[in-house]
Formats: C-alpha cells, sequence, structure tokens
C-alpha cells in the first residue's frame, strides 16, 4: 500500500511540474541563421506552407537565390533558384501575397536611384523545401515621379495589391501604390501615396492587414491601414539594436515582429507586435514562445491537466481506502 501510494503522489507531482513547463516551439521564436552562404539578409518572410520556416535572400552578389531557414535550428532547408528573370542587380525585400505566391524584390539602387527601372519577381511558394528551381515572373517597375532607391516590398494579405516604400535620408520616404494588378511585359507604375518621415530598410502588413509596419536601422513606426491608405502619423515601435537593421516580419499569429540583420550568423529577434491579438487567456503574444502548452492545438496541455487531476483523485480514493484498512472492527 506505501509503495502505491508514493507512486501516485510522485506521478501527480511529476504531471503538476509538466502542466507547467515551458511551452512548445512557436514560430516567433527568435533563432540565429547558420547558414554561411547567407551573409546580407535583407528581407524576411514567414512562409505559409511551412509552420516554423521564414524566406529570406542576400542583398547583392549572390544571384537570384531565395533560402529557408528552419526557425527551430537556424538552418536552412532549401535554396530556391529563380529561373526566367534576369540578372538580379539589388534583391532588397522579399513579401508574401494571399495566393501563396512569394514577391521579391529586385528594388535596390545603391547608385542614389539613377537606374530608369527596377524588378518585382514572383513565385509560387515551393511545396516540397529540397534544393530546386522554380519559374518566376518578371515584371518591369518604375516610379511616377522618378527612379529612387528602396528596401522594402509589401504585398497587402488581402488585396494582394504591391506596395514599396523608399530609403531617403534627409527629406523623408514615401509609400508608393502599384497597379491593381502587376503586368509582365509592360511597364508597371507606382505612384506616391504617402510620405513617411523615416528611413526604410523594411517593411510588413500585419497578417489581418489592418496594420503596417516600416522600420529603419534604430526605429519602426505601425500605422493603421484602411482602404488601402495609411490612417494618422503612426506610433512608435521597439526595434532591438542589431549589427544593420535590414529586415522585418509578422510572425504568423500577428503576434510578433521579427527583426532580422545583415552579417554571416546573424539574429533574428522577436518584439511584441503592437494591437497583438490576445490569447484566450487574455495575455498578448510576447515573441519568445511562452504561449500555454495546449496552444499547439493537439491537446497535451489539457491532456497533461485532465491526467493531473484523475491522478490526484486516485490517490485520493488510496487515502481513503487506506484509513478504513486502518479502522478497527466493531
Amino acid at each position: 500500500m506505501r509503495l502505491l501510494l508514493g507512486a501516485a503522489v510522485t506521478a501527480v507531482a511529476s504531471f503538476c511540474v509538466l502542466g507547467s513547463a515551458p511551452a512548445a516551439f512557436a514560430a516567433n521564436d527568435g533563432f540565429t541563421i547558420e547558414d554561411p552562404r547567407i551573409t546580407e539578409s535583407s528581407g524576411l518572410v514567414a512562409s505559409k506552407k511551412h509552420p516554423g520556416v521564414y524566406w529570406t535572400h542576400n542583398d547583392s552578389d549572390d544571384g537570384s537565390y531565395l533560402y529557408a531557414v528552419d526557425s527551430r535550428s537556424g538552418k536552412t532547408l532549401a535554396r530556391v533558384t529563380m529561373q526566367g528573370v534576369g540578372q538580379a542587380r539589388d534583391v532588397e525585400g522579399i513579401s508574401i501575397g494571399p495566393d501563396g505566391d512569394l514577391y521579391v524584390g529586385d528594388i535596390g539602387d545603391n547608385l542614389g536611384g539613377t537606374w530608369d527601372h527596377v524588378w518585382i519577381y514572383r513565385l509560387p511558394e515551393p511545396s516540397e523545401l529540397r534544393d530546386q528551381t522554380v519559374k518566376a515572373t518578371q515584371y518591369d517597375v518604375t516610379y511616377a515621379d522618378g527612379a529612387r532607391d528602396a528596401e522594402a516590398i509589401m504585398v497587402h494579405p488581402k488585396t494582394g495589391r504591391v506596395y514599396i516604400a523608399d530609403k531617403k535620408r534627409d527629406v523623408g520616404g514615401s509609400l508608393y501604390e502599384g497597379p491593381a494588378e502587376l503586368k509582365a511585359g509592360r511597364n508597371n507604375v507606382f505612384k506616391k501615396i504617402a510620405d513617411i518621415d523615416l528611413w526604410t530598410t523594411d517593411g510588413a502588413f500585419s497578417p489581418s492587414g489592418d496594420k503596417l509596419v516600416l522600420r529603419s536601422y534604430f526605429g519602426a513606426q505601425a500605422y493603421d491601414w484602411k482602404d488601402g491608405r495609411i490612417q494618422g502619423d503612426g506610433d512608435s515601435v521597439r526595434v532591438p539594436i542589431q549589427r544593420q537593421g535590414e529586415s522585418l516580419a509578422y510572425s504568423p499569429d500577428g503576434t510578433t515582429l521579427m527583426y532580422g540583420s545583415e552579417g554571416v550568423g546573424s539574429d533574428v529577434e522577436p518584439v511584441e507586435a503592437p494591437d497583438a491579438p490576445k490569447s484566450p487567456d487574455g495575455g498578448g503574444g510576447s515573441g519568445s514562445g511562452d504561449q500555454a502548452a495546449d496552444d499547439d492545438g493537439d491537446g497535451s496541455g489539457s491532456g497533461f491537466k485532465n491526467g493531473a487531476i484523475a491522478l490526484a483523485a486516485a490517490v485520493l480514493a488510496l487515502l481513503g481506502l487506506k484509513g478504513l484498512l486502518k479502522k478497527k472492527p466493531q
């Protein structure tokens, strides 16, 4: 009886500890990019098909490549070569549309805005993560008010419309809107729709499409978004200190902003997103993977709780039985 009782009590204690154990991996945990080929990570976007995977690319002098990075380990799971596009010149940003296609912005201009056109590449996100070549569509892009340097491309998650924020240090930048539908084999003119008081290095829409966040090296602004336009002046958002802050993405659940940097072995760091969706218990996303264990959708968290309750009941029953055995016959 003592052995059985001791085992039951130990089991209850173990379940109680496990019930409050750290949560399973979430796609909004920070990570370090391990691939030595990724030396200038300039864009970042969460995969729609592969949980925990983020797509990135180098800035320039690398070729037409995209890298699928596993945020659990920081290791590259696939390198995709874009086929059917010209020689990549200055790839600065990546986004994903509501159709699941990846949009890659070859929109940088290190010559100070002297290139008369830039390019956007569009390709379906691969269903299988392996090194492969994928056919992409190339779109020629110009700006209605003249050439400029830009590093941020954002595709709205509901409308599929493409936006570009330019990078201007002295007089402030601008936000540009592309045509309702990009067309291959013709010029796609982007028109200015807002002034942006930021030296923008990347940007991202929230998964719901009602927030636009733009970052610079040392700061970020979050704007409300409605009817295809930013609303108000925006609110400041915290940015981690990084060696050269170049990239920004939302986590798939919209609770976390993922900030990336250039350099070998660069870190992707999480910060709670503005107006982050609240979890069922009333808490917001932390960006540190501290969701409850039963938020994984597999019932494991509730399983621990139910198991602990059942074992507690068994212990109480055993204690009652032990009391009865000790009673003297009347």
